[in-house]
């Protein structure tokens, strides 16, 4: 095994594995080192679904990243023949008044994108297993859809070897020293070497050696319930998000049978590092949650609990990225804080690492994202669910 890259990347989930792949494209010599084998059920990938959605709040750099990383989604589905992306629409529902909602219809009023704005009773006729209160609006993204997540990674990890990069799975790191212009990373099985470091450890970024990140992990539940598929199914269906008085919720219609299935995005319960997070049931308000919010707005898909599961967010204080360079070792960059919207960026957050590290810049400003912005005082927290 060669012990010297060009790049090392630790943590090779959604953004570690494609911003392998990018930079192995581009002819580097990658190594991605993770502490399972990617795809897996240890990060915040799994689950088998994301949303990909345009319209976004907390200025522009999100709604141009969002319609870049759909281009470069569809890139890979045709470089692997891999099926990564459902158009199914995403229906956007809140209060008429929410800030979040009105953001979005200003963001795409800015950018042009392809939405509609729907009245409660609209919602309901054209989705009649939504039952939508009558101050309740829409907005409707007929572009946006679902992301297969953990083919993503799959696809991702495929075309990052094909080019050469090598992947060390169930592997811990144990020590990172750096050098004026090397890093050398520690694991049980040696030492490696390379001129550049990314740090993409989702929940596990707070423990990276020496580089900690202002980042919590989080507990969070998602489960599938039965459901008319007359309803509810992907064919009849959109991908969701609601927003209210009782919480912040998204959603994904039935896949064939699967159920509807749904998440909270706000609350959720810290784990430590080393701390593995209880299994779905192990609370009451992991099914009750859920279910309460099925019966508010969607009563016909509060059926049985099929299945339930957990994920793990990496959660900044203002639950925005964090993108940037180490503030003081040169060659070492960092991608965390998805706060659990990041997912359909990984694409495009991968290409931005490939770009910092081939060409110093990118497309994008990152100014939003810069780890300084916590040294400034006290943030504010993101509404983007």
């Amino acid at each position: 095994m060669h012990t010297s890259y060009d790049v090392i990347v630790i943590g090779a989930g959604s953004m570690g594995m494609s911003a392998g792949a990018h930079l192995a494209q581009r002819g580097r010599r990658v190594l991605l080192i993770d502490a399972n084998d990617p795809p897996h059920t240890g990060g915040s990938h799994h689950g088998e679904t994301r949303l990909l959605r345009h319209a976004y709040t907390g200025g522009p750099t999100y709604v141009r990243m969002a319609i870049r990383a759909h281009e470069l989604w569809r890139e890979l589905e045709e470089a692997t023949g891999r099926k990564l992306f459902l158009p199914t629409g995403v229906l956007n529902m809140t209060p008429a008044s929410h800030p979040s909602l009105l953001g979005k219809l200003e963001a795409s009023k800015t950018f042009d994108l392809n939405v509609e704005w729907l009245s409660a009773a609209e919602i309901g006729s054209r989705w009649p297993g939504i039952t939508p209160p009558e101050h309740y609006v829409g907005l409707y993204e007929k572009d946006a859809g679902v992301l297969l997540s953990e083919e993503c990674v799959r696809a991702y990890r495929e075309v990052a070897l094909a080019h050469g990069a090598l992947l060390l799975p169930y592997t811990r790191v144990t020590g990172i020293t750096t050098l004026a212009k090397s890093v050398t990373v520690s694991t049980p099985v040696g030492d490696f070497h390379a001129e550049k470091l990314i740090l993409t450890a989702g929940a596990g970024a707070a423990s990276i050696p020496r580089f900690p990140l202002p980042v919590q992990a989080v507990r969070k539940t998602v489960g599938w319930f039965e459901a008319e598929e007359r309803l509810f199914s992907a064919e009849n269906f959109p991908g969701f998000t609601i927003g209210g008085s009782q919480g912040g919720y998204y959603g994904f219609p039935s896949f064939g049978g699967s159920g509807l299935k749904i998440g909270r995005h706000d609350t959720g319960r810290l784990f430590g590092d080393g701390e593995t997070p209880e299994d779905f049931g192990a609370y009451p308000e992991d099914e009750g949650d859920l279910r309460s919010a099925l019966a508010a707005y969607m009563p016909s898909a509060a059926g049985q609990l099929l299945r339930g599961g957990i994920c793990r967010y990496e959660r900044s204080p203002d639950e925005h990225f964090i993108i940037d360079r180490a503030p003081v070792l040169a060659g070492v960059y960092y991608a965390s804080g998805f706060s659990g919207h990041g997912f359909k960026f990984a694409s495009v957050v991968g290409e931005i690492l490939a770009d910092l590290i081939t060409r110093g810049s990118c497309e994008f400003d990152l100014q939003p994202f810069l780890l300084s912005r916590f040294r400034k005082g006290a943030v504010q927290a993101n509404e983007t669910a």
